[in-house]
């Protein structure tokens, strides 16, 4: 084999190496735009349910202020009527 066939030989292999590694790259990045897109989605559903989800935290909040508050009313309620009226058992336990 002379040199110009050996010339020729390599260079129609590195024609061929860089067909296929062209080929391989453009899988790869089919690949990452379709998983880029996906995280987007993604992205943009968390998002959604976020802004949802302050939404329901700032709707409740006040509620959950005003719930505290009833239960600290009704504590001292309970409270007052234990100390005037003791429950059963303890009176027996006085006697």
């Amino acid at each position: 084999m002379d040199k110009s066939n050996l010339a020729f030989c390599m260079t129609l292999a590195g024609t061929v190496c860089w067909g296929v590694c062209f080929w391989w790259m453009r899988r790869l990045s089919i690949k990452q735009n379709a998983l880029l897109d996906q995280l987007r989605e993604q992205g943009k559903r968390i998002e959604k349910l976020s802004k949802i989800e302050h939404d329901l935290i700032k709707e409740v909040h006040p509620q959950v202020n005003e719930i505290k508050e009833g239960m600290e009313e009704m504590i001292a309620v309970v409270k007052e009527n234990v100390e005037n009226n003791p429950p059963p058992a303890a009176k027996k336990k006085g006697h």
